[in-house]
Formats: C-alpha cells, structure tokens, sequence
C-alpha cells in the first residue's frame, strides 16, 4: 500500500489546473476585517465559492482566460477583476468597501447547508445551520437524523442514553471535538449528547477516518467538530421553544454581540424537562425516564493587533430517572429504578499571536480544564464517577519558501485523573500524555497531501508512534479523488463505556489489566460534481477499512449469565461502503439518497462474528423544499434500516419475534416550517411509520430475575412523536 502511495504522488505532479487563492476584506470607517461569506464568482464558467471563516479562498480557473471575477458581500460594494494567463497560482487580496450610505439592497447569495468541503484535503462533510433546522435537533443526538454518515442509537431501554456510531463502530472510537477543543471525552461520553441543543452550533464537520496529528491521536474510526456560534456573527437574541406531544419541553436561547472593537461575548441558555410517564409498549417500564437538564455556556473573544484569545466556561447538570412506573429515587420499595445524576464543568481558551511582518506564521494555543462527576443507579447495582482533566495544545503554523509548502508543529499534554466504580469494583487510573507532532502540506493546483506524524509518550504505556498520510487529487475541475491513511490508539475507559450494559442481571467479567486500543485506517472517497440545466448535483462514493491491532470488546454470546471483557489481538476489523447523490430538482426542491453497507466482525473467543445490533445494509432518502418566497420549509427522511445480528442467547429470554437477526424496518420524520419575519414557526414528527420494537426489556415482569436484560435495543421503543415549536430571531446590529 505505501508504494502505491508513492507512485501516486510523482504521477500527480505532472499534472495542473490554474488555481487562485486570496482572501477578502472588508473596510469601514473604524476598521478592516475579514470577510466571512463573502462570494467569489467566475463569469465564464458561472461557478463560484465562498470565503472560509479566515477570509481565505481558493478558486480554480477555467481553460478560457482572460476571465472576470466578480467579488461581493453583503453590507459592501461589489468590485470585479480581470484575470489572466498570468494570474495563474497567484495569492491576491481583495478589499471591499462598506455600502452603508447607498439605499438598502437585499444580495443573496446561497450557500449549500449540506456537503463536502471543496478545498479539504481531508473529506470533511459539513451540517450546516440550514440543515440542522430541518429536523427537531433540540440536542446534539438529533442532530443527524438527515445525515447517513452518523448513526444515533439507544443504548439500552431505561436510561435515555444515546450513542453515535461511524463507519459501525462505536462513538468511542470517533474524536469530538468542539472548536478543536476536546468534548464528549471520558466520563461524558454516554449521556454528554443531550447538553448542547442544536441552536447553538453554527456548523458541524464530519470526518471519516483518522484526523490530523495536530489534533491528538484517538480519531481511529473518525472526527466531528462543533462550531458554535461565534461572537463576532450571533444574533442579538434568539430563542427556541420546543415540545411534544409526550411532555418532553425545551427553551433554548443565546445572544451577544460587540462590546467595542476589541471585545465581543456571547451567551447560551438550554433548559429541558421531561415530567410524563408514559409506557407505551405495558411492560410496566417507563419508555421515556423522566429529566431534568440545565446548560449555560459564556464565550468571549479578544482581537488585538497582535493577538487574539478566545475563552469561555461550559456547564450543565442533568438528572435522569427511569425504571418502573412509579419509581423516585426517594422510595424505598421493590420497584426496579435507574437513577443518573451528572454534573459537568470546564473552563477553556484560545490565544494566538500573529507576526505584522510575516503574516504567514502564527501560533495557537488551546487550553482546557475539566471537572465531571456522576452517579448511576440501575436496580441494585451502583456507578460512580468522577473525571479530573487538563488539556494544552500549542501548535505553530507557518510557510517554508511559499504558501505551496505548509507546515504545523507543535507540543501537546493530556493529564487525567480518572476514578470509575462499580459497587465494591474500583477502576482508578491517573495518566499523562505528552506529544509531540509534525505536519507538512503541499498545494497544488491539481494535487494536495498532508503527511504528518505524532509521536506520545503515555505514562502508562510508553512511546506510541502515529502516522497519517492525506491526499487529494483533481482529476478534473469537477472531480476529487481523496485518500487517507494512518494509526490511532485511545485507552478503553471500561465502565463508562459501557455502562449501558448494568441495565441487565448479567454478571462482568472484567480482564485482568487494561491495554490501549490501536487502530490502523484507510479509505477512499471520489467526489463527482455535474450539472443538469445549470444547477449542481453531487455524486460522492467512499470507502474506509479499519483493522484493530487491539481492541477491547463484550463477549454476549458467551454465556447466557455473564459479560466477558477482553481484548482482541490483531483481526476485528470494520469495513464501511458508503454512496450518495445530491439532486437539485428545481430551484428550492432538493433530493439526497444515501445507502451504507457495513461489515463490521470482532475476534470472540476464536471465531470471528458480526457486531451486535450493527446493521449490514442502510438507506435513507431526504427531500426539502423551500418556497420561492423563502416562507415555506419543508423535510421528508425516510431510513430503511437492515437486519442486525442479535445474542445467540435470545432463545432462553423467549424471545419470538426474530431468531438471530432483527427484522428490517423503516422510520420516517417529516417537518414543515413557516417564516414570518422575526418568528419562525414549525411542526414536525419522528417515527411516522409507527415501528416499534415489541419487546424491548426482556424479562420485564422479573427485573431482579437472572433473566432480565434491558440492553437489547435495536430500534424504536415509542411510536410516532409530533413536536412543535417557535423560534424568534433578532440579528445582530450592523454599525454605520
């Protein structure tokens, strides 16, 4: 594989598209900035692209030159230039001027809400805000319900937890990250989905496979970043509330703005309730656990002329009860309950500092500290938790000769204090990890690659090496062919990974000592942009293989009675088959048919077998419409979900309904929303085709029993849930 590789690489260079790069300013009477969004667009080739959040764009030039460019933003005067033979891999700058003292005009200019990024090296697929409106997405788990790359489960049928899963595997295995900070890390990962609403990300970025070293070494099967809404762009005042028809409510808001032309803040508020018993299936088991759930996040941004900083606090308290109907955590009885109390703070920051003479360096430095604490009851069996940890990042970026050749480096330190128990069993562990990386990018017009490599020491385990090798390659002005490579590891937090696994009478046995988790991936992908009367359709086609050198998994099929912990050597592996099409119907209606086809086998006890409750084959189509008055948005998704292998062990429970898979079912969500003005109001459904699994706790009627088992949860356990909600927006105010 790594001569291939190689080979590559020298065939790529003897080839060559004309590409411009340059970033674009705006100028008022008080300052100069940069301009996010702004447009660049080719008259000949009536293509064009938007600046990045720095400013920065990248464009590649049509066959017939000369051509004209045309350069806009709103709030600023449209400027042209003529481009040329010549101009082929230039850097330009471009300045607008501020178009206050003209007569108020209304530009528009659309960008996609859903896609893959151009101008990555790396396939970074992109849930934008406009996305995240079509579906109820009152917390990050319903953040992904039209996107086929992410996978959002329940994880057992008591406690409300969800998980994600990429490429079929488990969420632990992908790397979140919120602004390139750490987030759902250790003790968070189980429940820390439902602490940050929907309305407060500006973007999420989805990356399959392993990650850049600059960002740490545990994306083995992937990498979501959040981008929350920055100071610098957020609304004044935005409120969000949402219901169901169920009893689950949801006030979300956030504001800010400039304090003056240094000084900007932001702040967001989500508060949820969930107060109805409800027990749809009459198991006698709540389907839904009552909760309470109180967020507060406070960010600030500082722009000087030498550094900016960016820093903020994140915090919030959750409480979750479940169990049967009629169970509190202040009674006494024989009732089976779950009880999960969490309570979550940290404190971060950003600061770079810039060189006025070389505007091609800067370093950055990310800053974390953290503190989480949780409790869990489930039944008679007790967790506890608590997670102590700091996290700094400092990374330099600059340029050897020209902006062709870029390189990072850097030095990262990780320090846990991490304590999990489980009754009279106790997992205390303390570690550091000091890294140390490099990372070199060279641009192209046709081709790019990033080849990067880190290299950690872990107190507990000692010297690992991980090497990430990206590339990218333009076939032709449509057409990106992309590759990845490289290794990771993460060390397994046993207990809180699985800690869905106490909602079942089944006894763990846990291996003798813990041993870190390490991966090697690669993947493929060919993005294929084409048109069809003037209007851009998408096909993209990808392909990841993840072979585990080591992998820590829960034997089911063992025993009817026990969970066995143990790590697998050298042959679990995930193979992941993913294509989609993007249609543009008319102007306004847009289609999206995705299918997967995962092969995901684990080494148990000398033979391999398929995942548990992993499905093989998924489909999932999406239709929106927005009317041409832009009053009007509606959504359809419909997920056609495959069988999936069950315990061989669901004979002795009695289960009827299948032998040894699932059988396939469908789910559908649909909302319609109408804008009037300031106010947005909307109406939507999940689960509209009514599946529901029959039996989701087995063994329901003896929850102390040998038998019972709650963990077994492959679908939807309620039927179709109608929401509402308003929305109210005040924009930020432009300064004249």
């Amino acid at each position: 594989m790594k001569y291939y590789f190689i080979i590559c690489f020298f065939l790529f260079h003897f080839y060559s598209f004309s590409q411009l790069k340059g970033v674009i300013y705006g100028q008022t009477d008080s300052k100069k900035e940069v301009l996010i969004g702004a447009k660049v667009k080719s008259i000949k080739q009536k293509t064009g692209v938007i600046t990045e959040k720095d400013g920065t764009f990248e464009l590649k030039l049509g066959k017939e030159l000369p051509d004209t460019l045309i350069f806009s933003a709103f709030g600023f005067r449209n400027d042209t230039l003529i481009v040329s033979k010549k101009d082929r891999f230039s850097l330009i700058e471009i300045n607008l001027f501020s178009d206050l003292m003209l007569p108020e005009v209304v530009a528009e200019a659309k960008k996609t809400t859903h896609g893959i990024s151009k101008l990555k090296v790396l396939q970074v697929e992109v849930i934008g805000e406009g996305e995240l409106r079509k579906a109820a997405c009152c917390n990050l788990s319903e953040s992904f319900e039209t996107n086929a790359s992410v996978d959002v489960n329940i994880t057992d049928a008591v406690s409300g937890a969800k998980k994600i899963q990429i490429m079929g595997l488990d969420g632990v295995y992908t790397q979140i990250q919120m602004e390139n900070i750490p987030f759902l890390r250790g003790l968070e990962s189980s429940f820390g989905l439902n602490s940050i609403p929907g309305t407060w990300i500006e973007s999420i970025q989805i990356t399959k496979g392993t990650g850049n070293v600059v960002n740490g070494p545990e994306s083995m099967a992937g990498l979501i970043n959040l981008e929350l809404k920055k100071p610098e762009n957020i609304e004044r005042l935005y409120v969000n509330a949402y219901g169901n028809h169920l009893g689950r409510t949801e006030l979300n808001a956030h504001g800010g703005g400039e304090l003056n032309s240094k000084w900007k803040t932001a702040n967001f508020v989500h508060a949820a309730i969930y107060s109805n018993e409800k027990d749809v299936n009459n198991d006698l088991f709540r389907d839904i656990p009552l909760s309470k759930n109180l967020s507060f996040l406070n960010r600030w941004r500082y722009d000087g002329k030498k550094m900016e900083a960016q820093f903020g606090i994140n915090s919030y308290l959750e409480e979750k009860i479940g169990g049967q109907m009629g169970y509190f955590t202040k009674r006494k009885d024989s009732l089976y309950g779950v009880y999960i109390d969490n309570k979550h703070l940290d404190v971060f920051a950003k600061t770079g500092f810039l060189f006025e003479k070389k505007p091609y360096q800067s370093i950055g430095i990310v800053y974390q500290l953290k503190y989480h604490d949780i409790h869990a009851i489930y039944g008679n069996r007790h967790f506890y938790g608590e997670e102590k940890r700091g996290y700094i990042n400092g990374i330099f970026d600059g340029i050897i000769g020209n902006t062709n050749h870029k390189i990072k480096t850097g030095l990262s330190l990780v320090y846990l204090d991490l304590n999990q128990a489980i009754d009279s069993i106790s997992l205390p562990r303390v570690e550091t990890i000091t890294g140390a990386f490099v990372e070199y990018t060279f641009s192209h017009p046709r081709f790019t690659y990033v080849a990067g490599v880190r290299t950690d020491y872990h107190s507990l385990f000692g010297f690992q090496v991980s090497p990430r090798l990206h590339g990218k390659y333009s076939l032709t002005e449509n057409i990106d062919l992309r590759f990845t490579g490289g290794k990771g590891f993460r060390t397994p937090n046993i207990m809180i990974d699985n800690i869905s696994l106490l909602a079942t009478s089944r006894a763990w046995n846990l291996p003798n000592k813990i041993e870190l988790e390490e991966s090697w991936n690669v993947g493929f992908s060919l993005n294929i942009d084409f048109y069809i009367k003037k209007r851009k359709n998408n096909f993209i086609i990808d392909f990841y293989r993840t072979d585990f050198v080591n992998q820590l998994i829960v034997d089911r099929d063992q025993s009817a009675y026990e969970l066995y912990f143990l790590f697998s050597k050298g042959k679990s592996y995930s193979n992941a088959f993913q294509t989609e099409i993007n249609f543009v119907l008319r102007k306004g209606l847009e289609f999206r048919q995705t299918y997967k086809y995962l092969d995901v086998k684990g080494y148990y006890n000398g033979s391999m077998r398929p995942q548990l409750m992993t499905q093989k084959h998924r489909f999932l189509s999406h239709l929106s419409y927005i009317s041409k008055n832009k009053k009007w948005e509606t959504s359809l998704t419909g997920v056609l979900n495959g069988k999936m292998r069950m315990n061989m062990f669901s004979d002795i429970y009695e289960l009827k309904m299948f032998e040894k898979y699932t059988p396939r079912f469908i789910t559908v969500n649909a909302q319609i929303t109408y804008i009037y003005k300031k106010w947005d109001f909307y109406l939507g459904g999940e689960n509209l085709s009514n599946f529901k699994v029959q039996t989701a706790i087995l063994d329901a009627q003896n929850p102390f029993g040998e038998k019972f088992d709650a963990s077994m949860v492959w679908g939807p356990i309620v039927g179709p849930i109608v929401y509402f909600g308003i929305r109210f927006k005040l924009k930020k105010i432009v300064k004249e």
